[in-house]
């Protein structure tokens, strides 16, 4: 890394973003396709299907990050940058012609290969800025996941544009063209502006460049990753079809509240860089892991509509029904009121509801001339339970909750540099390969969770388990870390039992 930032410097970071920004666009062009397919009846693929197709780019960018920065520590980034780019606008291109499922895998597996932009980008940019200016460098090189909200956004009114709304389905295979050829446009940019730079450990074998990832703390910076990026990519392709499934909502206001999650995490990623630079990239994740679990929680309620057995009404001695009305139910010469079935039912989704609404009412179960006796059930009870979980919001705990996962980003990428300073990009591949794996396994897990449960919000119940899961591992690394240099002070806090956040 340099001594100090140059204007050199942030030309590179500029067009690394840049690259970056339309690599994450194509990487998450399934989310908004294969819904759009499949709504529109093209293809008959379910849950899981949908949910595979949504997750081999995502495989793909995941799985060849950790050799993609390696070349780039190896080569620098200019040369593996470029011919990334005009490499995966080729199988984009195919992708036009595919009339398959299996034709429509292999070439996302392929364009896929747009995810290792990432580690490319990140080894590139921090040869060229010093220690204490990585956190935010490299936080507004991760703006670049606003490529996502840019496919959510307009991804969704260009196939409408292009398929005349429908009229004229096949129109769809315009747009694989029309990014294949933003992706070479770009290819061509940054190899004729770019400048190449490499770090140190370039001269190392592949095999000394390796040695980092024998470190358990390279297996946990990645656990964390696996939540704030893995599942940032997930839900930035999940929740288009969960806004057309559970608000019913048309594919490109689907798209337009998607958008609400991606693009925050992607801009906030620069603030989360400089709070990093500032307090700690440790600090930064306590936050972020709390705020997740507590989000995740409040997420898990679903939308519903429960009947429940209720209060009823009894008789109260012997006798025979003489009279039954909606009012009341008449034993001999006993009358029992009875609560009426409201005539509005369904009216509840035009009202801005926070909290779960109910109506109760009776319905007679006996006959007139049927003989009861003393407490036997003359109208049975019913509650309805109603809980809407308003759209806007559900959008708004999105928006907040893809924000704090971009601040989390920043802070697990400042934390590498600081531990790994010259193999980032070893380091740094590692962990965005189980970073990117979340992206592939939990559009899968998504959907598996739905077809087992029937509930759409069963994969908040999988965010809460895995950022509490994530919360208690930093916490117990953290205390024993404090106990090994300040054994004494320790004890006193654990004697005193007074909890302390570190």
């Amino acid at each position: 890394m340099l001594e100090i930032a140059t204007a050199k410097s942030h030309k590179v970071l500029f067009l690394n973003t840049l690259a970056f920004t339309v690599c994450f666009a194509a990487w998450m062009f399934n989310g908004v396709l294969v819904t759009f397919l499949v709504d529109n009846q093209v293809f008959t693929w379910g849950p899981v299907k949908i949910g595979w197709l949504l997750g081999i780019p995502v495989l793909t960018g995941s799985l060849f990050r950790l050799p993609a920065g390696m070349l780039t520590d190896k080569f620098g980034g200019k040369p593996v940058f470029g011919a990334l780019l005009f490499l995966c606008a080729i199988p984009m291109y195919l992708l036009s012609k595919a009339d398959s499922f299996t034709s429509f895998a292999l070439c996302s597996f392929g364009f896929g290969l747009t995810g290792v932009s990432f580690s490319i980008g990140i080894a590139f940019t921090s040869v060229w800025y010093p220690r204490e200016r990585q956190g935010t460098a490299l936080g507004i090189f991760g703006a670049g996941n606003a490529g996502a909200a840019l496919t959510t956004l307009l991804a969704p009114t260009m196939l409408n544009r292009l398929t005349n709304n429908g009229a004229d389905i096949e129109g769809w295979r315009q747009l694989p063209v029309y990014y294949a050829l933003i992706l070479v446009t770009m290819g061509v940019i940054f190899m004729v502006f770019s400048e190449n730079r490499k770090p140190a450990s370039s001269g190392k074998s592949f095999t000394q460049m390796l040695m980092p990832l024998k470190h358990a703390r390279v297996w946990r910076f990645g656990l964390y990753y696996f939540l704030v990026f893995g599942c940032f990519v997930a839900f930035s392709q999940w929740l288009v079809p969960y806004f057309v499934n559970v608000y019913y909502l048309p594919l490109v206001t689907a798209g337009l509240f998607a958008s609400m999650f991606s693009l925050p995490s992607g801009v906030i990623r620069a603030l989360g860089g400089w709070l990093s630079d500032i307090f700690g990239g440790r600090q930064i994740m306590y936050w972020v892991l709390g705020a997740s679990s507590l989000i995740s929680l409040l997420m898990i309620i679903p939308k519903m509509e429960i009947y429940s057995p209720g209060r009823g009404v009894m008789a109260k001695r012997d006798g025979a029904v003489e009279k039954v009305t909606p009012e009341a139910v008449f034993v001999g010469e006993q009358s029992y009121p009875i609560k009426a079935k409201p005539d509005v039912m369904d009216n509840y989704d035009d009202r801005m509801l926070v909290f779960p609404s109910k109506q109760t009412w009776q319905e007679p179960v006996v006959a007139i001339g049927q003989q009861v006796k003393k407490k036997e059930l003359l109208a049975k009870g019913v509650t309805r339970i109603f809980f809407q979980a308003n759209v806007w919001i559900f959008a708004a705990l999105v928006l907040v909750l893809g924000s704090i996962w971009g601040i989390g980003k920043a802070a697990v990428y400042k934390l590498i540099p600081d531990y790994f300073p010259e193999e980032v990009g070893v380091v740094g591949g590692m962990v965005g390969v189980i970073g990117g794996l979340g992206g592939f396994v939990c559009p899968i897990i998504f959907g598996y969770l739905l077809e087992w449960t029937g509930l759409w919000s069963s994969c908040w119940m999988f965010m809460f388990a895995l950022s509490l899961v994530c919360l208690l591992s930093l916490h117990y690394v953290v205390k024993k870390m404090m106990l090994e240099k300040h054994p004494k002070d320790m004890r006193k806090i654990e004697g005193s039992a007074v909890n302390v956040v570190y």
